[in-house]
């Protein structure tokens, strides 16, 4: 598949996501963000409350997705946070070096980096 058609699948799936979870339907969305760090790029996902074992990460091509769950609080008087399962698939802003990622969880924000892929120089070395 072509870039534009990902990016328009991408931003269709996080519409639904957003939807659903308005209406109390369906999966809850963590909040994300992509940060540059120079050599590597960040993703930074808020998942306070999500027990570590329960992250999975899966990068394809262009596409790395992060799922997760969120146990239920029993006896609720009042609720205003999700819970459940959550899967978020996003598109990588920049090319990165495939299988590279390495997550961290800390303070309830998981932070994925993947290493950039840098275009390669052809030097030509003079001769003696």
């Amino acid at each position: 598949m072509n870039e534009p058609v990902l990016a328009r699948l991408q931003h269709l799936m996080t519409l639904r996501e957003e939807v659903e979870t308005l209406a109390g339907l369906g999966p809850w969305t963590p909040a994300a963000d992509w940060c540059d760090g120079d050599t590597h790029l960040e993703l930074h996902l808020d998942v306070p409350g999500v027990h570590p074992d329960s992250l999975e990460l899966l990068e394809e091509g262009e596409l790395v997705t992060v799922a997760g769950q969120r146990p239920e609080t029993r006896r609720l008087l009042r609720h205003e946070r999700p819970s459940g399962t959550f899967r978020r698939t996003f598109t990588f802003p920049e090319p990165v070096i495939p299988n590279t990622g390495e997550a961290s969880l800390n303070g309830g924000v998981l932070t994925v980096k993947f290493e950039k892929k840098h275009p390669t120089i052809n030097v030509a070395v003079q001769g003696k």
